[in-house]
Formats: structure tokens, C-alpha cells, sequence
């Protein structure tokens, strides 16, 4: 059948060339011109050239204890003659990392791609291997740290991540599927992104994301988002997808607050932050009725801890928060972003509103003291277990019982699946809300000692011996 579509003859084609004055292009070779009228065509090859080197491949081990509800029943083991120790599976992740420190070897990625990990490789452009240490994670804003020693390293320099602007063009270097170096480009979407919810790479504590279009993909987390001078403006970390490919919604962690967790994570091995030490919840349209408030914005003070900084500036319970350094406060997450996210030492201007007038006061970001327990105090069993409060930031999103700090590799707890990070919501059928209702229950000490343990993966027991 022939096509519907007019084909022109040679002839004609040549005809038409003349009449309008064209060259006509070589088919049998087409590709873009090196000039155009005189002029050089725009590449990124030569600033890829000097990013490339500097974004790495990194693949991890972690060692998971596998559960199972007949392994944890110690009359089941005994029966069959099985040993005490669970048995476990070894998870491999795949991930980018973007050198910054090329003297040092330190290496910026994201924390869901190295955070837990038993064995850290690092892939060099070239194929150089090496074995990374780990210097710390900060899981809250998904950025973690890592070291390697190499010689002739290239790092990239770290741009002001605070005067891009939306429309400004940048670059995704990464390896996404475990691909050699793959680079994709597109603009500056949206800045100071929050609210995002917890995802799949992790992220869910404090977040200011640069949005971007730039393809990233699986795997492309930890890599580098550059400006067109090659200079690093973000680590990309997460994709908005509802199939899990690239639909054009990516987002990374602005070169700034990555800088900001770098220094602390290398100084301390953690990060210290700041807190206003007050209690707030979001304004609806209810509290905003009883309040007499003409809006439904904004953040409405419920309690202030005594000798805080939010005492220190006339704080009190009441009282409506209506900016945050000038800008309008919307709601109780960007509070919470502001406090994670600025240093200890930031001063911090809000807007109040106390019976009909407004006003300004200042407060400065302080540490906040979180008690702690060590787990030998209460049973043990719990030897080697490091128990602390949750931080305001945790409570303010719902979550109660108390965090596990730390716990000692091959202790009894440690052995039994017992994580740093975990959160402790129950012992055996109780309920337990903190610290004091832990000594409680656990002082107790029961035959079984059964916890009841939330972490990324949902809840379940743990059965110490």
C-alpha cells in the first residue's frame, strides 16, 4: 500500500534548495555542525570533564538478621535443636558519591546508600577499587560521609547553593542501574522544597530540597547536581514517581546543608542540633475561631520547657507564631525545618501574635539535652544497649517510646536484631512512653525479655536471651 505522505523526488528536493537559497544537508553523515556562522556550538563536554572524575560508583554490603516467630520461640529451638543465633541475609546497594576533599579523600552521599553498611566499596572513574571507611550519616537530612585512601583524587569545588535561582541550568552526574558514569541535564524547578514525607530513599526528617528536572534515576543517588561552571550545587537523593522511573520530578540536598552536616559529621562523627525548646502544633480552623484569628496560619505555642531559648525571648503558651526570619510560618514542619536545619548559634527571629498585637522577638538555637540510659541499668540482657529519649522533632511527628542510642556489636541485643535507630514502643504487652515507664517495665525483668520495636521497615519483636 502506498503512504499517505507526500514523497518528494531528488529533483524537486534540489529545485526547491535552489529557489530558497539552502544548502541541502549530507544525509549519509548527520551530525551537528561544529559552527555556526563562525561561531563555536555550546558543549558540556569540557566542564564534564572535570566532574566526571569526581563522581564515584558506590556499592555496600549490609548483614541483615533474618526473623522468623518459630526461631524466636525458645521452646520451638529447643525441640528441634536449633541454635540461639538468627540466621541472615546480605543486602547490596548501588549508589554515586561525589569526592570533595581530594587531599583527605572524603566523599559526600546519601545516607540510604551507606547508612548501616558492613563493607563500603568505592569505584573510581577508570576502574579504580577501593574500601571506604565510614565516617558518620545523619539520616535526618539523608547526607552521610565517607573516606577512602587514593592517590591523584579530582574533587569538586561547592558552589552557594543559596543564590541559585529557579530556571538556572544544572547537571545530574551519576550512575544510575549501576551504569557507568550517566549525565543528564535540565533546570532548576523549585527551591526550598519540604514536606515531602518519608520515602523510599529514606528521607523524611528535615528537608529543603532543590527540584529539578534533570533525569535521576535508581542509582543516581549520592551523585553530584552541577551548575554549568562544574561546581557542586546539590547531592542528588530522590525521585517523585509513581511507577519508579524518571517523569521529570527529581530533588537533591542543596551543596550548603550537605557542607553544613560534612563538617559536623567529620568533627563529631554526628550532628548537634539546635532547638527553640517549645511545644506547637498547626493552626485549624477551629483553634483559629477560638483564638479570634482572622487566618488558619500559622503555628500556635503549647507549652515552653523551662530556661529555653524560647522562654529566654517572652515566649508563652498562646501565643501565635506567624514568621520565621521574615518569612510568612505556615506550619509546624517548616518550624521544625528551621530548628534541624540552621547550626547550633543561629539566632532566630520570630513573629508573634499575643492578644491582637504583633511583635518581634529574637532567640538563639541551643543543643538540646536528651537523657539517656544505658541498658545494663535495667537488665543484662540489655548490656551493651544505649537508651534515649526521643528529640522534640520526634515527638512533634507523632512518634513516643524511647530511641536506641546504641547498641555494642555482639551483645545479647545485638545478636537478637536490636538496631541503633530503633525505636522502643512496648516491653511484652505494655506500652511505654519514655524513659521513666522503660526503667518500669524492664526492671521488672521478666523471663522473656520482649520488645516491641518500630524502625523503616514497620514493627515487630525482639526476643532477648
Amino acid at each position: 500500500m502506498a503512504s499517505r505522505h507526500p514523497r518528494f523526488s531528488p529533483w524537486l528536493s534540489a529545485s526547491l534548495a535552489l529557489l530558497l537559497g539552502v544548502a541541502l544537508p549530507d544525509t549519509s553523515r548527520a551530525a551537528m555542525p561544529p559552527a555556526v556562522d563562525g561561531q563555536a556550538m555550546p558543549s558540556l563536554a569540557p566542564m564534564l570533564e572535570h566532574v566526571t572524575p569526581a563522581v564515584v560508583n558506590i556499592s555496600s554490603k549490609t548483614r541483615v538478621q533474618v526473623r522468623n516467630p518459630y526461631f524466636d520461640d525458645p521452646i520451638f529451638r529447643q525441640f528441634f535443636g536449633l541454635p540461639a543465633v538468627p540466621r541472615e541475609r546480605v543486602e547490596q546497594s548501588l549508589g554515586s558519591g561525589v569526592i570533595v576533599d581530594a587531599a583527605k579523600g572524603y566523599i559526600l552521599t546519601n545516607n540510604h546508600v551507606v547508612g548501616g553498611a558492613d563493607d563500603i566499596t568505592v569505584t573510581l572513574q577508570g576502574g579504580r577499587t577501593y574500601k571506604a571507611k565510614l565516617v558518620g550519616t545523619d539520616p535526618d537530612t539523608d547526607v552521610a560521609v565517607i573516606r577512602i585512601q587514593a592517590p591523584n583524587l579530582q574533587a569538586l569545588p561547592l558552589a552557594d547553593s543559596s543564590k541559585l535561582r529557579v530556571g538556572d541550568f544544572v547537571v545530574a552526574v551519576g550512575e544510575p542501574f549501576g551504569l557507568s558514569e550517566t549525565v543528564t541535564s535540565g533546570i532548576v524547578s523549585a527551591l526550598g522544597r519540604s514536606g515531602l514525607g518519608p520515602s523510599s530513599s529514606g528521607t523524611g526528617g528535615f528537608q529543603n530540597f532543590i527540584q529539578t528536572d534533570a533525569s535521576i534515576n535508581p542509582g543516581n543517588s549520592g551523585g553530584a547536581l552541577v551548575n554549568l561552571r562544574g561546581q557542586l550545587v546539590g547531592i542528588n537523593t530522590m525521585i517523585f514517581s509513581p511507577s519508579g522511573g524518571n517523569v521529570g520530578i527529581g530533588f537533591a540536598i542543596p551543596s550548603n546543608l550537605a557542607a553544613e552536616v560534612m563538617q559536623q559529621l567529620i568533627a563529631h562523627g554526628k550532628v548537634q542540633r539546635g532547638t527553640l525548646g517549645l511545644q506547637s502544633q498547626d493552626i485549624t480552623p477551629r483553634i483559629a475561631r477560638l483564638l479570634n484569628l482572622a487566618q488558619d496560619q500559622g503555628v500556635v505555642v503549647t507549652g515552653v520547657n523551662a530556661g529555653s531559648p524560647a522562654e529566654q525571648a517572652g515566649l508563652q503558651p498562646g501565643d501565635v507564631l506567624t514568621a520565621i526570619d521574615g518569612k510568612p510560618l505556615r506550619d509546624v514542619n517548616e518550624l521544625r525545618n528551621t530548628e534541624g536545619l540552621l547550626p547550633v548559634g543561629s539566632t532566630v527571629k520570630l513573629g508573634v501574635l499575643h492578644d491582637g498585637k504583633t511583635r518581634e522577638v529574637s532567640a538563639v538555637l541551643r543543643p538540646e539535652k536528651i537523657a539517656s540510659l544505658a541498658g545494663a541499668s535495667l537488665d543484662p540482657r540489655l548490656a551493651g544497649v544505649t537508651f534515649n529519649e526521643l528529640s522534640e522533632s520526634q515527638r512533634s511527628q507523632g512518634m513516643y517510646g524511647v530511641a536506641v542510642g546504641a547498641v555494642q556489636p555482639n551483645s545479647r541485643a545485638a545478636t537478637a536484631g536490636l538496631g541503633e535507630g530503633d525505636v522502643v514502643i512496648g516491653v511484652g504487652n505494655q506500652r511505654i512512653t519514655g524513659l521513666r515507664m522503660l526503667r518500669e517495665l524492664a526492671g521488672v525483668r521478666p523471663r522473656q525479655l520482649v520488645l516491641v520495636v518500630a524502625d523503616a521497615e514497620g514493627t515487630h519483636y525482639v526476643l532477648i536471651q
